[in-house]
């Protein structure tokens, strides 16, 4: 492979961690060449010059994926804007799937939100991608528009503000989006407190994960401590103009 790679990364070790955080997508096998994309932006072939993907691959990739990363509270993210790639009449990888998504697993019945494996670097990560966490216990609102709705206790600790401002934190209601045909069983006993993962959406707080806060956990313990100092997966360095290549 060539390095730097396409998001000028230097070293393997970084390709490695920094990839890592994309595992989980693979295998929710949401387009048949949503591997062919990052690889070739993560593990680029080792030519004398880059070859990117082309503009088709990433829009096929990104309209079968994105509401899936929707629907786990990230949005598609910018690295991967389909606009800095060349468009086919350049040299650059194109679609190989011929427009078929790939055949999905088996559909869970629990909510995306819910079913996070509780293990220090995937909560690491997901607090890198999420705009605000805080531990707090939750009492449920009335649905609304098949959204369950959560509302944070009056006391709350917040472990990552990001963009939550005072009038936000005095109210705090989450929406669990899709929640009318999918499980959370965490939320079956609210007598403990959470560690709660989001973003803002317009004028809304999604939640996008949620853990239940247990003082012995060491996975936990861990993830909280070191979040701040966990080099986040999304801090990518700005791809140069697809068109300037």
């Amino acid at each position: 492979m060539r390095l730097p790679n396409l998001l000028d990364q230097d070293s393997l070790g970084e390709v490695r961690q920094q990839a890592s955080a994309w595992v989980p997508l693979l295998g929710k096998r949401c387009h048949g060449d949503t591997q062919i994309l990052l690889c070739s932006l993560f593990a680029p072939v080792c030519l004398d010059r880059p070859i990117y993907p082309c503009r088709s691959l990433c829009q096929a990739v990104r309209d079968a994926c994105a509401p899936l990363m929707e629907a786990y509270g990230f949005p598609w993210p910018d690295m991967l804007r389909c606009t800095r790639f060349p468009l086919e009449h350049r040299l650059c990888i194109a679609p190989q799937a011929g427009g078929s998504p790939a055949t999905p697993p088996p559909a869970s019945r629990v909510c995306p939100q819910c079913e996070m494996e509780p293990k220090a670097e995937g909560m690491m990560e997901q607090m890198c991608a999420s705009d605000f966490v805080l531990k707090t216990r939750l009492r449920e609102l009335q649905a609304e528009g098949g959204e369950r709705r959560l509302a944070a206790a009056r006391k709350k600790k917040l472990l990552k503000r990001g963009p939550l401002q005072r009038p936000d934190t005095r109210r705090l209601v989450l929406h669990l989006r899709n929640a009318a045909a999918c499980l959370c069983p965490q939320l079956a006993d609210l007598r403990r407190p959470f560690v709660v993962l989001g973003r803002r959406a317009g004028g809304r707080l999604l939640l996008g994960a949620l853990y239940r806060w247990e003082r012995g956990n060491p996975q936990l313990r861990f993830a909280l401590k070191f979040m701040f100092s966990y080099p986040c997966p999304g801090r990518f360095p700005q791809l140069p103009a697809a068109e300037q290549r």
